[in-house]
Formats: structure tokens, C-alpha cells, sequence
């Protein structure tokens, strides 16, 4: 066998070797055009995040004004509670409604949490139907009803009182209203005598 034929094989194969081991290597275009794709994405992902960063920034100032602003409310009201808590009952009834016991439950939650120690007084009241010494045992009845609940939403039983006022007219919402437009003399209100601390 002469050289030349010989040559021609292994000239043939290094070639070979040389193509399929360039096969793994990139083009410098390509490569090139790859790295401007990431550094755009990693520019667009910076700038996300500075913006966000800045969101963040602005949502902190905000927070700490509104803190502050309430942290000056809660220190101009200190030592002072308002809570409307009212029942309302129907006639004739010392039932408590259950439109009441939300009221009721949040003046439990307020006094429990925030006041341990208040000592509260129910005062009951009803409209001007009916004699006087039945309003009064009614408006006990009222006001022991409210105690009742609060004491069973967690409160102390030393620290609700209970009265009646029956159809005292000094007391009365809507002077001289019976029935159907007595609702607002017909209630039990709840009065701090002394504010825990």
C-alpha cells in the first residue's frame, strides 16, 4: 500500500475527530447574543427589585405615620373607653336579642383584654306601659339578663352590678313612648363606674 492512499483514511478521520469535538463549542455570535439576553433579564430583575425596594420603603414611612397617629390617639383617650354597649328589648320582654350580643360580646372583649378590674353597672329601663312596681322588677329583670350575658362572655360576677329604673321619665330616650315606639326606653345600658387599668 503506498503513502498517499494511506494518508487519505487518516487525513479523513482527523477531520472527523475535529468536527465532532467542535460540535460541543459555541459560536461567538451565539454566545455573544446569550450573554446580551441575560444581562438584559439580569438589568430588568435589578430594576424590579430596586422598585420594589422602594415600594417597600414608602409602605414602612407610611405605617410609621399611621402608628403614630394612633399611638397619639390612644394617648389622648388614655384612661378613657368607648364602647356603646345597649340592649334593646322587645315589650313586655326581657329577652336579650341577638342584634344586642355582638355589642355585648365586643364590651366583654374590651373590658377583659384592655381594663381588667372595671367594675360596670347595667342599668335597665322600660317604657311607660303598665305600673310602676311591674317596670321595676321588669327593668331588674332586663339589666340581670345583660349582666348575666357579660359575665358569661367572661367577666367577673363581682364586677357587674345590676339596677333598675323601670319607667323613671327622667331617664326615658323617647318621653312617654310605649310599644311599638318605646324600643329606645326600653333598653339596658352599661355604665363604668371604674375604669381598670
Amino acid at each position: 500500500m503506498n503513502k498517499p492512499s494511506m494518508l487519505k483514511p487518516a487525513l479523513l478521520g482527523a477531520a472527523l475527530v475535529t468536527l465532532v469535538g467542535c460540535s460541543n463549542y459555541v459560536k461567538r455570535v451565539d454566545f455573544d447574543a446569550a450573554m446580551a439576553e441575560l444581562q438584559s433579564r439580569d438589568s430588568a430583575i435589578e430594576a424590579k427589585a430596586d422598585a420594589n425596594a422602594a415600594a417597600i420603603a414608602g409602605l414602612k414611612q407610611e405605617l410609621a405615620e399611621k402608628f403614630a397617629r394612633y399611638d397619639k390617639a390612644i394617648a389622648e383617650m388614655s384612661g378613657k373607653v368607648r364602647v356603646n354597649a345597649m340592649a334593646h328589648f322587645d315589650f313586655d320582654s326581657s329577652d336579650l336579642r341577638d342584634a344586642d350580643k355582638a355589642a355585648l360580646d365586643e364590651l366583654a372583649n374590651v373590658v377583659s383584654n384592655s381594663h381588667p378590674g372595671s367594675l360596670l353597672t347595667v342599668e335597665g329601663f322600660t317604657d311607660a306601659a303598665g305600673g310602676s312596681g311591674y317596670n321595676k322588677r321588669l327593668g331588674q329583670a332586663r339589666a340581670d339578663a345583660v349582666r348575666d350575658y357579660l359575665v358569661s362572655a367572661g367577666l367577673p360576677a363581682d364586677s357587674v352590678r345590676a339596677v333598675s329604673y323601670g319607667e323613671s321619665s327622667d331617664r326615658q330616650v323617647n318621653a312617654g313612648a310605649i310599644k311599638d315606639d318605646g324600643m329606645a326606653n326600653r333598653r339596658a345600658a352599661v355604665i363604668f363606674d371604674r375604669i381598670g387599668s
